[in-house]
């Protein structure tokens, strides 16, 4: 996910009383940053916290920095990898800027007690609303459309016909917070709404499937919600993709990880599928030439969740997450 930079003013703290940590002569906690931060998160850490940016450091001088970091600021993005861990013999807390820690090794935090805290629920609308103009854009050939007019084309011919999307069946794989909040937003569209997951969850009337593949063949289009890591990846492969059929729609607003690229260019150039809309990749932000050269792929640079509103409250969360360690206070997002 890229943060843009916010030249908004922070919003003062609702603290009744400065932190004893903020006191003149006190030493301030070394925080290690692992990625580039928006410059309103960067200077109200760097105001609070003793910040090093893990690009910056060279082998050595993260070797000499070690033993003082206590605190990490991560994305979802960031690798965390045990053997990181293992050279950061002081850190108690990594603060993830998103939802996302798939790349934080979390056996190794919980088994050294390292605190991880996130950024949950607050992007979920925006995400929601992403994966349905996803689902328009590709399904309604949106950009080929605007193409088309740009080319002057209209001038000679209709444009071709498109697929319908209100009244379809709607799978999501991933019934979570974005999941469900996807389903609201298709329910408005009059779309059977049916999903997959680890189990059923008893308090929704939609219908289950109990794998990807199941749900994809009794589905007109699908949406990728689910959580990354090890467990989800590669599970959008070509067998999902063939199930689809040559009518189906892809949409992917969760991790790169979870969608077979390979599978999915071939079934794309091959119209096994009839179109995908991607907000996330493999690799990023590399995108594999393959898909940059399909025209029936709509493609985005993971901005799902990048809306003013959101981005604001997410740098705030994590802010708010690492002092309040610092402070001696429980943080506000633990990862459960």
């Amino acid at each position: 996910m890229a943060f843009p930079s916010c030249g908004k003013p922070w919003p003062a703290r609702k603290s009744a009383a400065t932190p004893a940590s903020w006191n003149k002569g006190v030493r301030k906690p070394a925080v290690l940053l692992m990625a580039r931060l928006p410059e309103a998160l960067g200077a109200r850490l760097r105001a609070r916290f003793d910040c090093h940016v893990a690009a910056e450091l060279e082998g050595a001088a993260l070797q000499a920095l070690a033993p003082t970091l206590r605190g990490m600021v991560a994305t979802g993005e960031s690798v965390v990898s045990r053997e990181l861990l293992a050279r950061l013999p002081a850190l108690e807390i990594i603060s993830v800027l998103g939802v996302g820690y798939d790349g934080i090794d979390m056996q190794t935090a919980r088994a050294r007690g390292i605190c991880v805290a996130h950024t949950p629920g607050i992007s979920t609308d925006d995400i929601a609303d992403f994966a349905m103009a996803l689902l328009l854009g590709a399904a309604r050939q949106v950009v080929s459309a605007d193409r088309f007019v740009r080319r002057g084309d209209w001038t000679t011919g209709r444009f071709p016909m498109t697929q319908r999307v209100s009244g379809k069946r709607l799978g999501i794989v991933g019934l979570g917070r974005i999941g469900s909040a996807v389903a609201v937003r298709a329910r408005a569209f009059g779309m059977d709404i049916a999903y997959t997951g680890r189990a059923p969850k008893a308090d929704v009337a939609y219908r289950w499937c109990s794998d990807a593949q199941g749900l994809a063949a009794s589905v007109d289009y699908l949406v990728v919600c689910a959580s990354g890591g090890e467990a989800t990846r590669g599970m959008i492969d070509a067998g999902v993709l063939a199930a689809l059929g040559p009518n189906g729609v892809l949409v992917n607003v969760a991790r790169g990880s979870l969608v077979d690229e390979n599978a999915l260019v071939q079934a794309l150039c091959e119209r096994k599928i009839l179109a995908a809309g991607l907000d996330v990749f493999c690799h990023e932000p590399q995108v594999p030439e393959a898909l940059l050269a399909l025209d029936n792929v709509v493609l985005t640079p993971h901005m799902a969740s990048t809306t003013d509103a959101t981005v604001q409250a997410m740098l705030e969360l994590v802010f708010a997450n690492l002092a309040a360690h610092f402070d001696g206070l429980p943080v506000l997002a633990p990862v459960g």
